[in-house]
């Protein structure tokens, strides 16, 4: 009879100088040889490996007691050896290889053919792709007879095509799938071309068909629930009547939106603007209707934090959406308690503060790495893995003492962007959608001095940090439509 699989073995993501493996690990085997299979698919020799989990990943590490879950990203940082095969296939130079060739030599990802104004789906796709738990959960997608399936199957296939190769990919059965399910997106203008559809409708749509065919890893309902869902706490009061008692509900969100008026200058003043509202309803204790200020707060942080800015409004001069020009400003780094309830506030403030400060310290380190050379960096790397096993104990106690026993949660409330849609043009139906997603090569980099990948449909390219904070707004050139923010690792 042939082994059977350990019931302590389960799958993981290796991310390492852009690239991701899948690895079996078994928490019951020693963490050495968790580290022999990621030297085997990433050629980083055991004795040069950071494995970033938990902090520092030590040789007589109990991998039982760290809490790994099935898809877990793992980063992987060190310099990759020889791997341990022989190779099989003669050694091409830099100068004899094609652009494909040299993209794949770079790590740089392909970018997506336009099937005719399908950028608002390709940007989509492409900040999408960041979320390696969604990559992963994707592998155990199977055929299905509903509208949902279809399109979760023929995304994880069109992820799967983009992991092989450098080239362009066309997402042709992607695009079928979601015109059949969702009929607006085949809607053609009057010489029969596709018409230009709203990113964050796609996103939505995309998001929906995933949360119902995923099924849950963490106990929340399903997948996208565990990683995305944001709990909302709203409370209802009214100055008419003062004695009536809070009504306090919650509600379930997978994203935020910012609102923006003539006031609003930054993404946390936009988002706070559409989480309160004054609605009106029968008073109870009056038997009248009366206006009441509703305020909602979050209490609860997944692990990604999509955030819409509403910049479309319908004009009925000229029956359509117009596009809100005004710069708004959005962070590299989030800080989420400045829009949580005050009781979660509270609860993750000394964590907060713990983080903020790893943080500020990490960029320091980071800028002193950067300027040395030789054996002063390698030294550097040394202290780097004290500095991480310091901090990541430091975090993980101050979160058992605030009694967070959930997982999947954002424990600290910092949050990092990671991937972006923006929106150029001067209204909804017309313009142009690109990807712009973090450079994740497992470098140790200080904040604002990140590589980007920047997705022009079948163009890819890198950019500054500095290019991605320039895309807040002012004008018709490209200006930030969709935020998605992770929490940052410790």
């Amino acid at each position: 009879m042939p082994p059977s699989r350990s019931q302590d073995a389960m799958n993981v993501t290796i991310k390492h100088s852009g690239k991701s493996f899948p690895v079996d690990v078994d928490v019951s085997a020693p963490a050495t040889a968790f580290k022999e299979s990621i030297y085997k698919v990433t050629g980083v020799p055991v004795d040069r490996m950071k494995v970033m989990v938990k902090g520092i990943l030590k040789d007589d590490a109990d991998l039982s007691k760290l809490g790994l879950k099935a898809g877990q990203a793992i980063t992987v940082i060190g310099t990759a050896g020889p791997l341990p095969e022989a190779p099989t296939q003669q050694i091409v130079f830099l100068e004899d290889m094609d652009s494909s060739e040299l993209a794949q030599q770079a790590g740089i990802p392909p970018g997506l053919e336009n099937l005719g104004n399908t950028c608002y789906l390709n940007s989509t796709l492409q900040a999408l792709r960041t979320v390696p738990e969604l990559q992963t959960a994707l592998e155990g997608a199977s055929s299905s007879n509903s509208a949902e399936g279809r399109l979760t199957v023929s995304l994880k296939n069109l992820y799967t095509g983009m992991s092989k190769t450098a080239d362009p990919v066309s997402p042709f059965a992607l695009v079928t799938n979601l015109r059949t399910l969702a009929p607006q997106f085949a809607e053609q203008d009057q010489r029969g071309m596709y018409s230009q559809q709203d990113a964050d409708e796609a996103w939505t749509q995309v998001i929906s068909a995933l949360r119902a065919t995923l099924p849950s890893q963490g106990g929340r309902g399903t997948f996208i629930d565990d990683l995305m869902s944001i709990t909302l706490t709203k409370t209802l009061t009214s100055p008419e009547a003062p004695n009536e008692p809070p009504a306090v509900s919650t509600e379930h969100v997978l994203k935020l939106e910012c609102n923006i008026t003539i006031d609003t200058n930054f993404l946390v003043s936009g988002i706070l603007d559409g989480l309160d509202e004054k609605i009106e309803k029968n008073s109870p204790s009056l038997g009248r209707t009366i206006v009441y200020d509703s305020k909602s707060r979050l209490s609860r942080l997944p692990q990604y934090l999509a955030v819409h800015l509403v910049r479309f409004y319908w004009r009925r001069d000229i029956q359509k959406k117009a596009k809100i020009m005004r710069k708004v400003k959005f962070p590299l780094q989030l800080n989420a308690l400045e829009i949580s309830t005050e009781e979660l506030s509270k609860q993750l403030q000394p964590i907060n503060t713990a983080a903020n400060n790893i943080l500020k310290t990490r960029d320091d380190r980071a800028k002193i790495a950067k300027r040395a050379k030789g054996k002063a960096a390698q030294a550097e790397e040394v202290t780097e893995e004290q500095h991480r096993d310091k901090e990541h104990k430091e975090i993980e106690e101050l979160v058992s003492a605030a009694g967070i026993t959930e997982k999947g949660v954002n424990a600290t409330g910092m949050y990092e962007l990671c991937a972006m849609v923006t929106h150029k043009g001067a209204s909804a139906e017309s313009g142009h959608y690109i990807g712009w997603t973090r450079k994740d090569d497992g470098e140790i980099t200080a904040s604002g001095e990140e590589q980007w990948y920047k997705f022009d449909d079948d163009k890819v390219s890198t950019v500054t940090a500095d290019k991605i904070l320039s895309l807040d707004g002012g004008g018709e050139d490209s200006v930030a439509y969709i935020l998605l923010y992770r929490a940052i690792n410790f």
